[in-house]
């Protein structure tokens, strides 16, 4: 005779649970350790002189620090918007079921599949002034063409953008294009029987169905732009100076060449309390989803 409770045991999460345990654990104390390293005035090596919170007053009197965090929140928003509009518009025009789809998904969707360090040093030779874009549209004979963002402290952290929304937007399009196409078909019948223009039945009855795959695509976006390194550190290293400088990069920056792990990881606990900040609006959806149901 079967015991009562062992109906309720998944084999999935029973096989899976030794692995979980063990990386939470890790986790957790890999952060709390972090964490108190942030407290110490550590520097080469860690120590255990904790000297409070003088680690992260002067992460926020670094001129350094506050540059990376201005870019990190023009980054943010120019990327996420960027990334929601293109991926958007591409799912939608996929979703017309043209010819060569396929096609035209796997192309989109291509940039997704590079490292970050192959999309920057690509977008690196196309955008350098020497031999790049610039220079091609002047031996074309428009000798006064310029574009130089790469190298102007103006406008180095859109140049940045463009290649971030280049590899991202056809990510966003799958995901949007998925959801798409899991849309009740009778919706679309009922709007063409009543002559709804497509326009507004995907404004104002499809797009509103797709909020719970918005707010998933945003939290990723967004967790993808507080640890972006790889990209600035291809295209830029930083500069120049440290006009494209991000968080991420000052806190590796810190750890591995400046020897001052205790700021490295005041800066590395804030980027944690960005992380948290990004990933709550999607567990408060789904606690709020699942009270509905």
């Amino acid at each position: 005779m079967q015991k009562p409770f062992a109906k309720k045991i998944n084999p999935g999460a029973a096989a899976l649970s030794p692995a979980i345990i063990i990386v939470l654990v890790v986790f957790v104390i890999c952060v709390i350790y972090s964490l108190a390293l942030s407290l110490t005035d550590s520097k080469l090596v860690p120590t255990y002189n904790f000297v409070e919170f003088k680690q992260y007053a002067r992460l926020f009197v670094s001129s350094r620090w506050m540059t990376s965090l201005q870019n990190l929140i023009v980054f943010g928003i120019v990327y996420i918007i960027g990334c929601l509009t293109l991926g958007l518009l591409l799912a939608i025009a996929l979703d017309q079921k043209i010819r060569g789809e396929n096609i035209f998904r796997t192309i989109f969707l291509y940039p997704h599949a590079l490292s970050y360090v192959v999309t920057g040093l690509a977008w690196q030779w196309f955008m350098n002034p020497t031999f790049g874009l610039q220079e091609i549209v002047r031996n074309l004979g428009f000798t006064s063409f310029t574009f130089d963002w790469l190298v102007n402290s103006d406008t180095v952290i859109y140049a940045i953008i463009i290649a971030a929304l280049w590899q991202g937007s056809g990510f966003i399009m799958a995901l949007l294009l998925a959801s798409l196409r899991g849309v009740d078909q009778e919706i679309w019948k009922a709007a063409k029987i009543d002559g709804i223009p497509t326009w507004r039945t995907y404004v104002h009855i499809v797009l509103p169905s797709l909020t719970p795959m918005i707010t998933f695509c945003v939290v990723l976006l967004a967790v993808s732009v507080v640890k972006s390194y790889d990209l600035v550190v291809a295209m830029t290293a930083g500069g120049p100076g440290i006009a494209s400088e991000l968080p991420a990069k000052f806190v590796v920056d810190n750890l591995f060449e400046r020897n001052n792990i205790g700021l490295a990881m005041a800066g590395a606990g804030m980027l944690l309390v960005s992380v948290i900040c990004a990933a709550t609006p999607l567990f408060v959806l789904q606690l709020l989803r699942r009270k509905q149901r």
